[in-house]
């Protein structure tokens, strides 16, 4: 692994993904949190981007989000409701369609997560 390369998630030998945070399949974690790590553990800011694409208005991306997939999954769809657009979840990394930096990093920085915008 390289240096910005890090274990989000990990599936066990029967392919099913385990938590982070509990190391359980399913997540057991208390208090609703749905696999999402501790943030007081959070030691790199969430970065917040903007790609053009090659047609339509772009993609805001959110990446080093320490979170099971199952809780970035809620969380997009969540973004997807407030902001009326479209989004998909690939590789780790929630794409949103246009540019909408700044209303997802104030929605996380809400949450209690640290954001750096990009670009």
């Amino acid at each position: 692994m390289g240096d910005n390369d890090r274990l989000v998630y990990s599936s066990g030998p029967d392919g099913k993904v385990s938590c982070p945070n509990c190391g359980r399949t399913p997540c057991v974690c208390p208090g609703g949190l749905a696999g999402e790590l501790r943030r007081r553990t959070q030691t790199e800011p969430v970065r917040v981007s903007f790609r053009r694409t090659g047609k339509g208005s772009g993609l805001t991306l959110v990446e080093r989000l320490p979170m099971h997939p199952a809780g970035k999954e809620e969380l997009l769809k969540k973004f997807k409701v407030r902001l009326g657009t479209g989004g998909t979840v690939k590789q780790g990394v929630l794409e949103i369609q246009g540019d909408r930096r700044d209303l997802i990093k104030a929605e996380l920085e809400a949450a209690g997560y640290k954001v750096r915008l990009i670009g």
